[in-house]
């Protein structure tokens, strides 16, 4: 269990309002989705929802406008998340029956023959064993103030890790074949700073911004990925400075300036380490300390080198409807915000096992 996943959420810095409202949109959606009644006997199955002057606004209409703002992507999180809700109540559905219960009762005595009340002493050995995170989440609040929340959210993370093993059992038992195809964009990164496998079957561009707190956030992620699966994955760092951070320009022009004389990573990792230190005066500083060498550095730095690539980035990102930082796209799969480490290893390891069966048919002819 890591520290965050009980307490806090994933996170990215918003380049727009647009990137807000179609957040918003998907979470407004699934609600309405799910809470429209079906149309009974004299109702109407398309009802009009608002009137202007002599002009009739429907509920179709409307639902086709929100769908029509919709991302690829969104979509599809959307429809995935409400197939995978429908393949699970009807194997729930269908094991209740076998056993000749009702699904409520089904659930109760499959989940209670698992289940342990997480304990005063179970939130205690989780808040030692992660104080530093939860400190930084809390703002130091010592264990005592934090007590009932922490037990009610292992609780309920414990509740939810029973029921997703009961449906990974279903699924196991029976033949579930999903033909829904994940969106898939094409990210033309070729020439960018690149780390981990060259002929990597696995390949992760990240739209970032060196001054957003959810790309350094997400660091010590990546860095675990890429210690799990080494050469297997590649990852490509692209940029997408956001106008609301002051110095997020400036410090893509000096990862460009570093990636000149083959030292982006490790500017790179410094202006990650501390992004108080982006202001130019800073950055020429950081370039010394990891070996740059300062002449060629300021010059390029200076000249402002490298800002039409830079450019090109955000107006890329903006194509592929990046709203925010940062960014992710495995093998063109996009996930946004500072993911989990099991978010982006369910990603990898569907990927991987995706190449592994085109191998396998491709050894077959």
């Amino acid at each position: 269990m890591k520290a965050g996943h009980i307490l806090a959420g994933v996170g990215r810095c918003i380049h727009s309002v647009a990137g807000i409202t179609a957040a918003m949109m998907i979470a407004a959606l699934a609600v309405m989705m799910a809470l429209v009644p079906h149309a009974g006997a004299g109702e109407s199955a398309n009802p009009v929802v608002a009137t202007v002057g002599n002009h009739q606004i429907t509920q179709n209409q409307m639902d086709a406008t929100m769908l029509q703002s919709l991302s690829k992507s969104q979509l599809y999180d959307l429809r995935k998340q409400t197939l995978d809700k429908m393949i699970d109540t009807y194997l729930i559905d269908d094991a209740a029956k076998k056993a000749n219960l009702t699904p409520e009762a089904y659930l109760a005595r499959e989940l209670k023959s698992t289940s342990a009340p997480t304990t005063e002493a179970d939130a205690k050995k989780y808040y030692d064993a992660h104080k530093a995170n939860i400190d930084a989440q809390t703002g130091g609040r010592p264990f005592s103030d934090i007590k009932t929340a922490l037990i009610n959210a292992l609780q309920r993370h414990d509740d939810r890790e029973r029921h997703d093993a009961l449906i990974e059992k279903l699924r196991s038992e029976t033949h579930v074949k999903v033909a829904l195809e994940t969106p898939r964009v094409s990210v033309a990164s070729i020439g960018h700073p690149w780390t981990g496998g060259k002929d990597a079957p696995v390949t992760i561009v990240e739209f970032s911004d060196f001054q957003c707190p959810y790309c350094r956030s997400a660091e010590p992620v990546l860095k675990q990925i890429q210690a799990k699966y080494g050469d297997k994955v590649k990852l490509v760092y692209m940029d997408f400075p956001l106008g609301m951070h002051q110095h997020a320009t400036d410090a893509a022009v000096a990862g460009r300036c570093a990636a000149d004389q083959n030292k982006f990573w490790e500017l790179h990792d410094a202006m990650f380490s501390d992004q108080s230190k982006l202001d130019p005066a800073s950055l020429k500083a950081s370039a010394v300390k990891v070996g740059l060498d300062p002449a060629k550095f300021n010059a390029c730095f200076d000249a402002k080198r490298g800002l039409d690539g830079i450019k090109s980035d955000q107006a890329q990102g903006a194509q592929l409807g990046v709203s925010g930082t940062p960014t992710f796209f495995v093998d063109g799969r996009e996930l946004v915000g500072a993911e989990t480490e099991e978010g982006f290893s369910n990603v990898i390891d569907d990927e991987l096992a995706r190449e592994g069966g085109r191998q396998t048919q491709a050894n077959a002819h």
